[in-house]
């Protein structure tokens, strides 16, 4: 998550402003120009909190003179109707800002509480909740962040960081062990995983020697069997459809090491937030 700094949070803010603002808030123009107001964020439900900075960039994008005040640290876990933010400014810039800015708190929020309620669910295990790249076009920085406050744990973050060798690349690479040899010949020093469907597959990787080897949509059984089986060097991570928490505590205790859930990003349902005026515009 190196590249998830100020500028990469404030590109990504602005993007946003300007897909809702095109040429103008022409309803806050109903407002006068003059006019000031104190606004406070509640949380509708118990969530975690995440997009802290986004929401802060989109407040600036829209009018620095804006004082925003958080109640609560991010990744904080909160109850319902807990006050989030108290804000003071420009009651046509709040207006104008609060959509873009709660657009994000409330889709972060969502995958870290998503993402908290499933890793505390295995913590008596070994194994780790992994993210995937199932995340929303553009935020993908973002919900990765969101997943780590959450308690999760990032994958790889995009296609550029480490090999992820599936069921298709295996297939025009000519096989297990062409693919995983040429990976070691292209880039050593990247992490190099490869997918298996079979208990007859995975022997072929594990001669192979990579990093991590996927079990794709494994029966119960069948985990345990390659749990058995697999060197302690070779790390398995269990992937395909897992959704539910009972699934995933039968899952992580078979014993392997990680655990994705694409749901945790791709299927994150946004906290219920509530931003209200403490002074209505004069």
């Amino acid at each position: 998550m190196d590249d998830l700094t100020q500028d990469s949070i404030f590109q990504t803010a602005r993007q946003a402003v300007a897909e809702d603002l095109g040429e103008g808030d022409i309803t806050a123009l109903l407002i006068p120009a003059g006019s000031q107001a104190q606004a406070s964020l509640l949380s509708r439900e118990e969530a975690v909190i995440a997009g802290q900075p986004w929401f802060n960039a989109v407040f600036h994008i829209i009018d620095p003179g804006i004082e925003v005040s958080w109640q609560v640290n991010e990744g904080a876990s909160v109850s319902a109707n807990t006050e989030l933010m108290r804000c003071t400014g420009s009651a046509r810039s709040i207006l104008t800002a609060e959509r873009t800015a709660m657009n994000f708190l409330q889709t972060l929020s969502g995958t870290a509480t998503a993402t908290h309620a499933l890793a505390q669910s295995i913590q008596h295990t070994k194994a780790k909740l992994l993210d995937t790249r199932k995340t929303l076009p553009g935020l993908r920085y973002a919900q990765k962040y969101a997943v780590r406050l959450g308690g999760g744990e990032n994958h790889r973050i995009g296609l550029f960081d480490a090999f992820l060798i599936k069921e298709n690349h295996i297939l025009a690479a000519g096989g297990i062990d062409a693919a995983i040899q040429r990976a070691r010949a292209h880039a050593p020093e990247k992490r190099l995983e490869i997918e298996v469907e079979t208990l007859a597959e995975l022997e072929t990787a594990i001669a192979a020697q990579p990093d991590w080897i996927m079990l794709d949509n494994f029966t119960l059984d069948g985990l345990r069997a390659a749990v058995s089986i697999t060197p302690s060097s070779i790390k398995l991570e269990a992937s395909g459809g897992i959704e539910g928490q009972k699934t995933l505590i039968d899952i992580a205790e078979t014993g392997v090491d990680y655990i994705s859930v694409g749901a945790l990003t791709k299927h994150c349902k946004a906290i219920d937030l509530s931003l209200r005026f403490a002074e209505l515009p004069c």
